[in-house]
């Protein structure tokens, strides 16, 4: 991030993150009706999570507010990815349905990564 945001709308791991709730959306439409109440309703309420916990941290307005949900976020990234793969393991999905969720987890953790290490070293300079 070489300037502030002026909205989380401008960050482009939150607009990735709403690409990939709208993935899991899709692919959890195709689940059986036994797993929508559980196996459905986590995954989508993970996907949603990270956005969500990105345009909370910051609006709070504060670096520390901001890395705290920032990490929230990442911790959704790895749910999602264990849902993801427990999701095949129960043969609800394909690896192959799968997939595109995965590459887009892991550019998501990659970026909140990013993201989380570049506010972290600019807190350490305002210290």
């Amino acid at each position: 991030m070489s300037e502030k945001a002026s909205s989380y709308k401008d960050l482009i791991v939150w607009q990735k993150s709403i690409q990939l709730v709208k993935q899991i959306y899709s692919l959890t439409r195709t689940f059986p009706a036994d797993g929508r109440y559980g196996l459905v309703s986590q995954m989508r309420r993970a996907a949603v999570s990270i956005p969500s916990h990105i345009a909370e941290g910051q609006a709070r307005g504060t670096t520390p507010d901001f890395i705290r949900f920032i990490s929230n976020s990442e911790g959704s990234v790895a749910e999602l990815e264990t849902q993801l793969i427990l999701s095949i393991e129960l043969e609800y999905c394909s690896r192959d349905s799968a997939q595109q969720n995965f590459e887009l987890l892991d550019e998501i953790r990659r970026m909140l990564n990013a993201l989380r290490r570049t506010l972290s070293s600019k807190g350490d300079r305002s210290s």
